[in-house]
């Protein structure tokens, strides 16, 4: 992660706004202290409910493996999971040679949602808003890492576990595998930026009957939402992860700073205003042009088209 120092002369930069000067900064949090949010205190917290893992395997080919491992409870996410996500999110922010990812559930089943233990036992208003700005956090730094990455659904992913699947750049489904924001029947609406996120992807139209109906997404119809990328073909939990890293491969074959600049640039093209964005592909350009890869690129002259 970026040092105090290195952030505070990005932000001195004068041709960058507030606004695209923290975007630039990987791994800086959307809520501290300034919003009432105390991390150290909530994590304390979160220590008490226990179960499952969050385990991240990174590979040569530059792919990382992030596991959701609680098959005793359909993977559903635990307090220590929840802190081990963020470390897994903080360890991958710091893969200078990673290009893509691969989110998925152990046992052939993404996640039914937060662990109900530890949604009971945090059941007041103030320990709900806490554990939002907690999985907020988290989840935006996920999304924003400078990989591409993808989740793949299997079984089902319910709740707190849809919402997961929203922070992955793509999503790919088995034919049997379902998604559902069930949040409605629990008398709540998504709390881990899952209904922002799923409005951006599918359009606020169609997010909010996917909401308020609390509606059943199997392959085909979140396919047709474009919610889902594509729909593997039948196979076991080991296949399925194999076929996956092969659907990956054809979008982060390459040198990595030039996956993760494609990254960084259409990201800044969705959260920053036109001017801005247009200003950070000029940055990253800078950083490319008469590089390596572009040299590399430029003596292939005429190759392009076979």
């Amino acid at each position: 992660m970026e040092s105090r120092q290195e952030m505070a002369s990005v932000l001195k930069t004068p041709s960058m706004s507030v606004r695209t000067k923290l975007l630039h900064q990987i791994g800086l949090p959307l809520y501290n202290t300034s919003h009432g949010f105390h991390e150290a205190e909530l994590k304390i917290k979160l220590q008490e409910f226990p179960g499952g893992s969050i385990d991240l395997q990174k590979k040569e080919n530059g792919i990382g493996i992030l596991t959701l491992n609680n098959p005793s409870k359909r993977n559903a996410i635990s307090g220590v999971m929840m802190l081990q996500l963020l470390e897994k999110v903080t360890e991958l922010e710091n893969w200078t040679e990673g290009k893509g990812l691969i989110v998925h559930g152990a046992n052939a089943t993404f996640s039914s949602g937060s662990d109900l233990n530890a949604v009971k036992a945090l059941g007041t208003p103030e320990y709900g808003v806490a554990l939002c700005m907690f999985m907020q956090n988290t989840l935006t730094r996920l999304m924003r890492l400078p990989l591409i990455s993808v989740a793949l659904v299997q079984g089902w992913a319910l709740g707190g576990g849809a919402e997961l699947i929203t922070a992955c750049d793509l999503r790919l489904m088995t034919r049997e595998s379902q998604v559902r924001f069930v949040h409605k029947e629990m008398g709540i609406v998504p709390s881990w930026g899952g209904a922002t996120r799923l409005a951006q992807i599918i359009g606020s139209r169609q997010a909010l009957k996917v909401l308020s109906g609390a509606l059943k997404l199997d392959s085909e119809y979140a396919l047709k939402l474009g919610l889902a990328d594509e729909v593997l073909k039948p196979s076991d939990g080991t296949e399925c992860l194999e076929d996956a890293q092969e659907w990956l491969q054809q979008f982060v074959q390459g040198p990595p700073e030039v996956i993760r600049a494609l990254k960084r640039s259409v990201y800044s093209g969705r959260e920053l205003c036109f001017q801005e964005a247009l200003q950070t592909e000029r940055d990253l350009v800078g950083t490319l042009w008469g590089g390596p890869a572009n040299l590399t690129a430029i003596a292939m002259k005429g190759k392009f088209c076979k």
